[in-house]
């Protein structure tokens, strides 16, 4: 008996053009890779974040500034994602702080050129 195709998979966000895909949803998505991947160079997916395999303060640092500028400039279209968004932020940039053997000043750590100082 000869076999029978297999069903589609099910529907996902995924499989729409990027022409349909509203731009919060862009930007928000961008935001969270950023947010995540800020997370993990943090070692914070880690039991013990100081001796992470995969943590690298100076990645994090870019990924977090990269992370503040996106937020920033893009706070007015994100309605009630800006919140959250920016809570992981600063959240990511305390956590810095925090791992830093020599802290930066007020105002000069990652994101703070856009974001203001974080304490």
């Amino acid at each position: 008996m000869p076999e029978q195709p297999s069903p589609p998979p099910p529907y996902s966000p995924d499989d729409r053009g990027l022409e349909e895909i509203p731009s919060v949803e862009v930007i928000s998505r961008a935001a969270v890779m950023l947010l995540s991947a800020g997370a993990e160079r943090l070692g914070l997916a880690d039991a013990d974040p100081e001796n992470s395999p995969h943590r690298d303060l100076d990645e994090a640092r870019r990924l977090i500034t990269a992370l503040a500028g996106l937020v920033t400039a893009s706070a007015e279209y994100l309605g009630l994602h800006a919140g959250p968004l920016r809570d992981g932020l600063q959240s990511l940039q305390k956590a810095f702080r925090e791992a830093s053997v020599v802290p930066d000043p007020p105002g000069q750590g990652p994101g703070e050129k856009y974001t203001g100082p974080v304490y």
